[in-house]
Parts: C-alpha cells; sequence; structure tokens
C-alpha cells in the first residue's frame, strides 16, 4: 500500500490501538460539543490533525425542515462526529438549485469541510460524470484537496457489471485501497458495508457502512448516517480521501434525487 504507514491486515469494527489522551477539553461551539484541538504535527496538513486520533468516524446527514415538507432537494448538511459523540468536522455542500433538480446523484459538487476554528480544512470537488455501466470511460470521480487548494488524492469508480467497486488514490493517481460494495445497494431494515480492502483485495482494512435508521425515515426523507472505519496508523491523507469516498458514495447510491 506504498508509503501510507499501515499494513494490509483484517481489523475489527471498530479497532487499532488506543487513542492517545488529548488533555484539553471538548469545545462548546454553536450548540456543539467539538472534539479538542489536537496539538500540530510536522507535515500533517492543518486540519487534518484531529484524523491521527480517531480509527472511525460517524457522518449524520441534517435534516432540512424545507426538503421534509416539500420533497425540494437543499444543499446537503453533514456533521462529522467521533466515537464519543463529539463533532470533529461540519461539512456543507456547494450547489446551485438547477444542477441539483436537473441532475439529481449524478450531480457536479463541491463540499468544503470545516473545523472548530471555522477553518475550511478538506474541500471535495465532484465533477459533473457518468454513473452507468454503459459509459465505461466517463465514470464518477472525486478530487480531495487538504488544504483548500493542494491536492491529497482521488476517489474514482470502477466499471463493473452489477458491484459498485472504487478505488482510493493518492495525489500522484497511484492506487492505495479498494472498495467494494454490496451487489444490492438496499438498506432495507440492516446497514450496507462497502469493504475497504487493499489494492489486491486480499486484505479487509476498513469499512464504509450506512445504517438503516428505521422505517419512517428512510421512507420519507434522504437524510442518511454513515459510518467509516480504519486503520488507526493509515496516514491523515488517505483518512481525509475515505471521507470523500463516503461522500461519493452517499450522493452517487443514496440520494432521491
Amino acid at each position: 500500500a506504498g508509503n501510507y504507514g499501515f499494513q494490509a491486515q483484517p481489523m475489527g469494527f471498530p479497532g487499532g490501538p488506543p487513542v492517545p489522551p488529548v488533555h484539553n477539553q471538548p469545545i462548546m461551539h454553536e450548540g456543539a460539543i467539538w472534539m479538542p484541538v489536537p496539538p500540530s504535527i510536522p507535515n500533517c496538513p492543518p486540519g487534518l490533525e484531529y484524523l491521527t486520533q480517531i480509527d472511525q468516524i460517524l457522518i449524520h446527514q441534517q435534516l432540512e425542515l424545507l426538503e421534509i415538507v416539500t420533497g425540494f432537494e437543499t444543499n446537503n448538511k453533514y456533521e462529522l462526529k467521533n466515537a464519543l459523540g463529539q463533532r470533529v468536522y461540519f461539512a456543507a455542500e456547494d450547489t446551485d438549485c438547477l444542477t441539483r433538480m436537473c441532475c439529481g446523484p449524478s450531480r457536479s459538487f463541491t463540499i468544503r469541510i470545516i473545523d472548530n476554528l471555522d477553518r475550511e480544512v478538506i474541500t471535495l470537488q465532484r465533477p459533473l460524470r457518468c454513473s452507468s455501466c454503459c459509459c465505461p470511460c466517463c465514470l464518477q470521480e472525486m478530487e480531495v484537496q487538504a488544504p483548500p487548494g493542494t491536492t491529497v488524492g482521488y476517489v474514482v469508480q470502477n466499471w463493473h457489471a452489477c458491484l459498485p467497486k472504487f478505488t482510493i488514490q493518492d495525489e500522484k493517481g497511484m492506487d492505495i485501497l479498494k472498495i467494494t460494495g454490496p451487489c444490492v445497494v438496499c438498506s432495507c431494515c440492516e446497514d450496507v458495508n462497502f469493504e475497504v480492502k487493499s489494492v489486491d483485495e486480499t486484505c479487509t482494512v476498513g469499512r464504509i457502512s450506512k445504517h438503516w435508521t428505521g422505517f419512517v425515515k428512510e421512507a420519507f426523507t434522504d437524510a442518511d448516517n454513515f459510518g467509516i472505519a480504519f486503520p488507526m496508523d493509515l496516514d491523515v491523507k488517505m483518512k481525509a480521501v475515505m471521507i470523500g469516498a463516503c461522500f461519493l458514495i452517499v450522493s452517487l447510491l443514496f440520494t432521491n434525487i
């Protein structure tokens, strides 16, 4: 897996070694409890220090009243939390109304991810591309920047007749990890799991999961809960790209419009 600081081997969910102690206290900001600000780390993109201390992230889509009442698709907003329920990041989609209504799940977008210092620390750029297996030359991709303007990796959809498959790449386009989902992406009363594997797909090293949220919420809204599990010692840049992969999967496979 290159020089990204982990060995491809089976892991638990959640797993990994104990989290190093954090001495400063959680912060209350905008009504949410934020994860304490970690110290700066040499050669770590600013704002990604949080990712050195966690091996899983929970992503909660925020319900928009206008969308619930009218069915009118609004810009999606998300909370990214650690296992203690502390907010690590806040993410907001940036697209115009016409793009959302006309292009639906295939739409281009920018997602801006900010930390508790109100810094934009990760930017996700998704161009308008095809999602059909009939067009293998124009499948989905996403560029991950951290900080904004500095590319740290890509998420690329791979052609397959029946399985959702993706590749995580570094900033040079080198394959680092593979992602494979189930043949039928249906969350009826159970979670949907996308396995994150080594490049040769022999070992599972992480997971992206869509969590079942109950019949009423599943039936009448497209607000979802997702989880990401990765090795504690995975390079923070690749953890950021895995976050991007989760958002690409959300928008492509779990968006109603």
